[in-house]
């Protein structure tokens, strides 16, 4: 049976282990520049047999949080340049996540303080993150009524992730992209019934709002090669407001038309990002959406996350579940997380009044086991 510390093939990278940081918003990447903070924060956790970096906007259009960072600008991408090799010193592998927020953004982070865009003119009841930079204060404020999309204006987004991936591989130094399709960001948003309205092509049938997701993530492979491609999605997850009518119709769809594009992995959390992974009023088969992948030609590896823990992570990889498990919350307070779990050692507590803004306190602080 494998284990959780065995090597595994994902695409064209190869992982020293079965352990996946998950990608996580810090908040700290002023004008959108990743610092060296950052690189020291990431170095740090880099035993991880993958990294995935906190979600990076794809364009100024898409971002919908202060501080977060881009993969759109010079400055950005030499930035992430020493990031990935610390990484790379450290001995990692990292894919950086492509990042569109749609309508989870406010009008004072968009362009012009334009409103955000969404795929209809449906307001998200969710918050983001703003930061005073007056007083450097962080505070969540509700999320901006969005405009509808053009459907002329699709295309550019398309172009948007295929860009932003190849300065991700080819300037940046990455090993390869995550897309980001979950959380009821963009993607997410065209996907799903609850944030989508519209009547055209991009809308109504399972096949046309899943449309745009596969034209993205088609683009992304041409630009990159499917072999450095991922792409994460969260079939029943509430978060930012996000619902389908029928889910489990809808990502089996889906993965049967990824199946085609020779993915180095898919990224699946499972129930409610953050919160139960299990919902009684959202039931869903995630075998049966494994299954639907593999039918249709799949090979790329199957990553799993959410609230796993050593043991539950152990089954779903000895069980053939998951080839991957992807940890969150317990990667930031414990950057030698692989060896703390390989010893079944205690882990630190996180503090969650860091996790969003600031410097080096709860975010490059927290200590690792002293060596043996």
């Amino acid at each position: 049976m494998p284990s959780l510390f065995d090597r595994v093939q994902m695409g064209d990278i190869a992982l020293a282990n079965r352990i996946a940081m998950a990608p996580l918003t810090r908040n700290r990447a002023p004008n959108a520049i990743p610092t060296a903070l950052m690189a020291q924060y990431y170095a740090q956790r880099a035993s991880a047999g993958l990294l995935i970096t906190e979600a990076t906007a794809i364009s100024p259009q898409g971002q919908g949080y202060a501080d977060v960072p881009g993969l759109y600008s010079t400055e950005q991408l030499d930035g992430w340049k020493k990031v990935t090799q610390a990484i790379h010193d450290a001995g990692g592998k990292v894919v950086v996540q492509l990042w569109h927020v749609g309508r989870v953004s406010h009008s004072s982070l968009q362009p012009g303080n334009l409103p955000p865009v969404a795929p209809s003119a449906i307001a998200a009841k969710s918050k983001t993150y703003l930061i005073d930079h007056a007083t450097g204060q962080g505070h969540f404020a509700a999320t901006s009524t969005p405009r509808a999309l053009e459907v002329d204006e699709l295309p550019g987004i398309v172009h948007d992730f295929q860009i932003a991936a190849r300065n991700a591989v080819g300037t940046a130094g990455f090993d390869g992209v995550e897309i980001h399709a979950a959380n009821g960001y963009l993607l997410d948003q065209f996907l799903k019934t609850g944030a989508n309205q519209r009547q055209d092509d991009y809308g109504g049938s399972i096949k046309n709002r899943a449309r745009l997701l596969l034209e993205v993530t088609r683009a992304v492979v041409e630009a990159v090669g499917g072999g450095k491609v991922g792409i994460r999605l969260s079939p029943v997850t509430p978060a930012n407001d996000i619902h389908d009518d029928a889910p489990q119709a809808l990502f089996e769809y889906v993965l049967r038309q990824l199946g085609h594009l020779n993915l180095a992995y898919i990224h699946i959390v499972e129930g409610a990002t953050g919160g139960p992974r299990e919902l009684p009023d959202r039931p869903f088969d995630y075998d049966a959406l494994k299954a639907a992948y593999r039918a249709a030609g799949g090979k790329g590896a199957w990553m799993l996350n959410n609230a796993y823990t050593r043991e539950l992570a152990e089954q779903a990889v000895a069980s053939g579940r998951a080839d991957v498990v992807a940890f969150g919350k317990a990667f930031i307070a414990n950057p030698d997380l692989v060896e703390r779990l390989r010893q079944n050692a205690p882990l630190n507590a996180w503090d969650q009044s860091t996790f969003y803004g600031g410097g080096a306190q709860g975010y490059t602080d927290y200590p690792v086991l002293a060596a043996s």
